[in-house]
């Protein structure tokens, strides 16, 4: 493993250096036609250790190591690429599917004059990505890559086309599912050359092909489903409407009060979605109200497999995304639909509003400030094909603001109040919490600066209040430092402390670091995966060129 790491890296660096002098090697004033090469490399290693104290269990070899190399070759109109993953073996909570070393993406690419031609692995997505959506993000594990081909051809920005064909990544390997898609797109504003107006409306189709077991076609199961998707999009003079609809056809479902062996473990359920978003932007003022209904949204590429990286689109949490230590122990995530608990999904919405004081008023002072606020409310759905709400799942609003007193002094405060419900809507019972944080950098001098975090969780629920601190000392251009405790002082008085240092140059980056990390959930963009309690010193590399 050790030798396959130190590999991967001086690969890595010999790339960076070739990708760079080929860049900047010219002649007779001209790129020379040979293209030039970019990349990135990143190894995230882990060597746990036993804590009684937080209940962590160190795997047998005590590591966890995921690494990824990326390779992208440009020269002109054609493009390729290459992904190499290696998991020696794959960091705890991360999918296991996720093992051993394997070339997973490979492509190539032509694109002119508004065509564009890929064959190989591909991300792409229709719409808001409620339909279709294939993307990577290493953070939660995720990776459905499409290995196929995809066209796609845009006429004067009025009408654009896409169509796809592929097999869906699932862990290491491209599984049998066939995915058929087409995506289409046509500007009314540009077409009728209307001024200050943006309308466009669009629409997909997306056709799912899954070979199905004896016991699916007992019960009237078909290898293919349908579904569809329409979209508008409206702006005008900061005012924004969009709107989509989705219907994903005919799914099945496992209910696993029956048997494997029993009919009635595969349930016929229909899935569809609706959103609503409306925004106004101007004057120093954002708003943005979005409604969102989701009955069966949860898209498999393979039918039965409970897998979090079982998915071919996306449905993110639309409520408050945070990074604070205690602001993340409860995240939301959608609730898609819980059959065997008679939930077919959720209905809610959030209301985001930003304001910018000018500089010069009364509040805003001599550097302005910003101030933003956000309200999030979610209900399972009562009832299939309705929109009748029923327990709730959550109600969060938080406050922040953020003031630059002067060239050296930052202050960012916020404030979250949050009611969830722990059993995602299958009873009543909510939990509450309250949250504070007070964020403060100071810049002493050009090369030193501090950033303070002070937070503090106060609920009657759970394992009751918490506080937390991260102090944090830079040293630019290339070094940090940083120190962390979580310390839930009303029931377990257990220390979760965290302390590293990182080093930068130029576009590499390595980190170590050391500490008790808590069981809870990771986050990216509204999608979470669990992760268990760990404690442990952490190595993380990532150089790009």
């Amino acid at each position: 493993m050790k030798r396959l790491i130190l590999l991967l890296l001086g690969v890595a660096l010999s790339l960076s250096a070739y990708a760079q002098s080929s860049a900047s090697t010219e002649e007779d004033g001209k790129e020379k036609s040979r293209g030039y090469l970019t990349g990135s490399f990143e190894n995230n290693t882990i060597y746990y250790l036993d804590d009684s104290k937080s209940n962590a269990i160190a795997p047998d070899d005590h590591i966890g190591s995921n690494n990824y190399l990326k390779l992208d070759y440009y020269n002109g109109n054609f493009a390729a690429g290459m992904q190499l993953e290696a998991y020696l073996p794959v960091l705890l909570g991360y999918p296991t599917n996720l093992k051993k070393a394997a070339l997973t993406n490979l492509y190539a690419s032509w694109a002119d004059k508004g065509f564009h031609i890929t064959a190989g692995t591909f991300y792409d997505q229709f719409g808001s990505g409620l339909l279709f959506r294939s993307w990577e993000d290493r953070m939660l594990g995720m990776n459905n890559a499409l290995m196929g081909a995809r066209f796609s051809y845009q006429y004067k920005d009025i009408v654009g086309v896409k169509a796809l064909w592929g097999l869906p990544r699932f862990g290491m390997e491209f599984t049998d599912t066939q995915v058929r898609g087409v995506d289409l797109s046509l500007s009314l504003s540009n077409l009728f050359d209307w001024q200050g107006v943006s309308l466009a409306v669009e629409g997909s189709y997306l056709n799912r092909y899954e070979e199905i077991d004896g016991d699916m076609e007992e019960i009237g199961a078909k290898p293919i489903s349908h579904g569809y998707s329409g979209r508008f999009n409206f702006e005008t003079h900061g005012f924004t409407v969009k709107g989509e609809w989705v219907e994903t056809g005919e799914k099945h479902v496992q209910n696993p009060f029956f048997g494997v062996n029993d009919s009635r473990v595969w349930l016929r359920k229909y899935g569809n979605a609706q959103l609503l978003e409306l925004g106004y932007s101007g004057y120093g003022l954002g708003v943005n109200i979005a409604a969102r209904r989701l009955e069966y949204m949860n898209s498999p590429i393979i039918t039965g497999n409970n897998s979090t990286s079982n998915l071919l689109n996306y449905t993110p949490a639309m409520c408050a995304q945070y990074t604070y230590l205690l602001t993340t122990m409860h995240p939301y995530t959608p609730q898609t639909g819980l059959p065997q608990a008679m939930i077919p999904g959720e209905i809610g919405g959030q209301v985001d509003i930003y304001y910018n004081f000018k500089r010069g008023t009364a509040l805003g002072g001599k550097r302005g400030m910003k101030i933003h606020g956000n309200f999030a409310m979610y209900y399972t759905l009562h009832e299939e094909r309705s929109a009748k709400a029923g327990n709730m799942l959550l109600k969060s609003v938080n406050v922040d603001l953020e003031k630059q007193f002067n060239r050296k002094f930052k202050m960012f405060l916020l404030y979250c109040f949050q009611e969830w419900n722990p059993s995602y809507g299958e009873n009543k019972s909510t939990w509450l919490s309250n949250t504070f944080v007070a964020d403060l950098t100071y810049k002493w001098t050009s090369q030193f600066s501090t950033r303070l975090e002070l937070q503090y969780l106060t609920t009657f629920e759970d394992h009751r209040d918490w506080m937390a601190f991260l102090l944090e000392l830079n040293f630019a251009p290339h070094w940090s430092v940083y120190g962390s405790d979580m310390y839930n002082h009303g029931d377990t008085k257990v220390h979760y402390y965290n302390v590293g240092v990182s080093y930068t140059h130029s576009r590499t980056r390595v980190a170590l670091s050391y500490g008790r990390n808590r069981a809870g959930y990771v986050c990216s963009g509204g999608v979470c995966r669990a992760i268990p309690a760990y404690t442990g010193g952490n190595l993380a590399v990532t150089i790009a060129f």
